[in-house]
Parts: C-alpha cells; sequence; structure tokens
C-alpha cells in the first residue's frame, strides 16, 4: 500500500475538519430561523437545545469504543457522513419533537465525529517535530466563519435551510470519498489501554479546563447575533458583527496558538486563554454598546481559541489510556460544556436576564484561569 507524505495526510485531516466545522455552523447559521419556523421563545429554544448534549452523552460508550476497536478513519467517514444527512433532518424538522429527536441524533453524529476526527489529528501531529493541533481547529474555526456568511446569504435571498443544509451535506459526503485514501488507516489500532475507561485524574482535569471554555464557545455560537439585537440594540446590518469578530479572532488565534504553546507552555497558554475570555465577556456586559461589544467578542474569540487544540494535544499523549479512547474521554467531557452552554443561557435569560447570563459564561471563562494555575500540567 503507497505510504503518503505527511503534508497529504494534515491535508485530508485538515479538510475533514473544516467539513466538521461546516456542518455544525451551518445548523448555527440557521438556529433563528428555524426558532422562528416553530414559533419558539428563548426559554423553549433552551429546551430544544439540551437535545443535542443528550445525544452526545448516548454517544460517549459507542464512540470510545467504535474508535478504539475499528479505527478512527472508519469511525470519522461514517460519522462524517451522518452528520451532513442528520443536518437535513433539521431542515425537514415541522413540529418541535421532530427537531428533538433530529437534535439527538445530531448530537450522537457530531461527538463521534469530533472523537474521530481529532483521533487522526493526533496521529498526524506525531509526524511532526512541533505542535501544530491548534491548526486544525483553526480551519474548524474557518470553516465556521464560512458557514456564517453562507447562512446569511441564504436567508437574504429567502431560501429555506432545507436546500441550504442539502446542499452541505452532498459537499461533506464527496469531500469524505475524496480524502478517504489520505487519512490515517488505523483499521487494526495498536490496542494500547482500555477502549472504554474512567478517565485519570489528569485527563479528567484536561475535560473540565475545556468544558468550561466550550461552554464559551457553544454560547456564542448560538447567543451572539441574539446578544447583539436585544442588548446591543444594533441595527439589522449589524447583528452578526459580535459573532463575526469572535469567528475572526478565534480563527487567527488557533493559527498562532501552536507556535505560542511552543514558547511559553500549556499552562500559561491556558491561563492566558482564560483571562482574554473573561475580560471580553465583562466588556461586552458592563459596556453593552456596538464598538465595546465588538471589541469584547473579538478577546473572548482570541479567549477560546487555543484551549481545546492544546487539551486534545495533551490528552493524545496519555500514558494510561490509548489516544482514541483519552481524547473520547476529554472530548466527551468537553463538548457536554460546548452544546449544554447554549440551553443553559437560555434558561438564565428567560429566568433573569440575557445579561446576567452572559455573565455566567463569564464565570466559565475565570474558571479556566483557575483551573490550570490548580493542575499539574
Amino acid at each position: 500500500m503507497k505510504q503518503h507524505s505527511s503534508k497529504v495526510i494534515r491535508a485530508a485531516v485538515a479538510a475533514m475538519f473544516f467539513m466538521t466545522g461546516l456542518c455544525f455552523s451551518s445548523w448555527a447559521s440557521r438556529i433563528a430561523t428555524i426558532q422562528q419556523k416553530l414559533s419558539l421563545s428563548d426559554a423553549e429554544l433552551g429546551g430544544v437545545l439540551f437535545a443535542l448534549p443528550v445525544g452526545l452523552m448516548l454517544s460517549l460508550p459507542l464512540s470510545g469504543w467504535a474508535v478504539t476497536k475499528i479505527g478512527s478513519r472508519r469511525l470519522l467517514a461514517v460519522a462524517l457522513i451522518t452528520y451532513g444527512l442528520m443536518l437535513i433532518t433539521l431542515g425537514a424538522a415541522t413540529e418541535v419533537y421532530q427537531l428533538v429527536i433530529c437534535l439527538v441524533l445530531f448530537g450522537l453524529a457530531s461527538n463521534a465525529t469530533n472523537i474521530s476526527v481529532n483521533t487522526q489529528a493526533v496521529a498526524t501531529e506525531a509526524l511532526y517535530k512541533k505542535p501544530i493541533m491548534a491548526s486544525f481547529h483553526g480551519l474548524w474555526s474557518m470553516a465556521g466563519f464560512i458557514g456564517a456568511g453562507i447562512g446569511t446569504l441564504m436567508i437574504g435571498q429567502n431560501i429555506s435551510p432545507m436546500p441550504h443544509f442539502m446542499i452541505i451535506a452532498v459537499i461533506t459526503t464527496l469531500s469524505v470519498i475524496f480524502c478517504w485514501s489520505y487519512l490515517h488507516n488505523d483499521k487494526n489500532p495498536v490496542k494500547t489501554g482500555a477502549a472504554f475507561a474512567i478517565p485519570d485524574k489528569s485527563l479528567l482535569t484536561l475535560g473540565l479546563i475545556a468544558f468550561c471554555s466550550m461552554v464559551c464557545e457553544g454560547a456564542m455560537f448560538d447567543w451572539s447575533v441574539i446578544y447583539f439585537k436585544k442588548i446591543v440594540l444594533a441595527e439589522k446590518a449589524w447583528m452578526a458583527a459580535g459573532y463575526t469578530a469572535f469567528m475572526c479572532t478565534m480563527a487567527m488565534g488557533r493559527f498562532v496558538a501552536d507556535r505560542f504553546a511552543a514558547r511559553f507552555g500549556l499552562k500559561r497558554t491556558l491561563q492566558v486563554s482564560g483571562i482574554l475570555t473573561t475580560l471580553g465577556l465583562l466588556i461586552a456586559v458592563i459596556f453593552p454598546t456596538l464598538t465595546t461589544a465588538i471589541i469584547g467578542f473579538m478577546l473572548v474569540g482570541a479567549g477560546v481559541s487555543s484551549v481545546v487544540p492544546m487539551v486534545y494535544s495533551a490528552a493524545g499523549k496519555s500514558t494510561t489510556m490509548s489516544p482514541g479512547a483519552a481524547i473520547a474521554a476529554v472530548s466527551t467531557i468537553s463538548f457536554v460544556g460546548f452544546l449544554i452552554g447554549p440551553p443553559v443561557i437560555g434558561f438564565l435569560a428567560g429566568a433573569f436576564t440575557l445579561k446576567v447570563s452572559f455573565m455566567f459564561i463569564a464565570l466559565m471563562g475565570a474558571s479556566v484561569v483557575i483551573l490550570s494555575t490548580r493542575a499539574k500540567l
């Protein structure tokens, strides 16, 4: 069998990260449209969005086992194609119960994709003598920015989510087929560690750090536009400005995070990340004007940019579990934060105000600083 160069393998894995980000951002860009279509209040939307972490938790034992037993390449192909197909069902839902069921399955596919693509990334990073994990996540962020742009275009052209999502699903499937032969062929992965086990203290700490950061990231994805609409009182043309600012700095931050971490170390990188996230959210809440809120959201994007890739890279080097199983454990803990953040914001906004709910996100950013300072990294 032909051995592909490290650059070719890296490009293929990068493409899978991009498609993963495109699938999620396509959904995120049309949440407001679907909320209006089904006449959901903010609190009701928060309840519906809880279906995503439910699907994620259901996939925990299955994904951890599958990535170790059948390999990350096979799992990634099946999960990513399913991810795109489930996107279509979200656009087709006409009743709340249908949307909830589809979101559970969407969350299941999302977690399986996340675990397998990061396992591929750890294997690719091992081919290099320098950190490259953050650059993969940078492409995920770029896909988020592009997906949001496509969503905005679709909304502007009055195109419903269904045909929009069908286009994304077709592109995703074709990308998987094209990249298949260039991905790491780990159909018989090395049996190091258990396929499913309770993570040790170091992995649990890494998971909690990523959890707090992902709460912030998930909330920004789903609520930034609504925050600018209701709190900043931005004009229609500027409602997505905060989301755009956040996505831009998150993407750029991930392309420089590898170099920063190589120079200053994992602990310092995580501490700076948490400080930037907290500071940005406080600015956006205390000074909710268009300019200051955009600056705040830019700082949040820079803050969350490096946490997850750094944590996943460290987890992949675990000596107590196989790379796939370690990433599955840490990824699942962190991704619960990513998916549980938006519905929690919805409930807090319904019980108090949207500004109060964003103060909760700031608390999560501060937790990143506290946890990374106390951890032995």
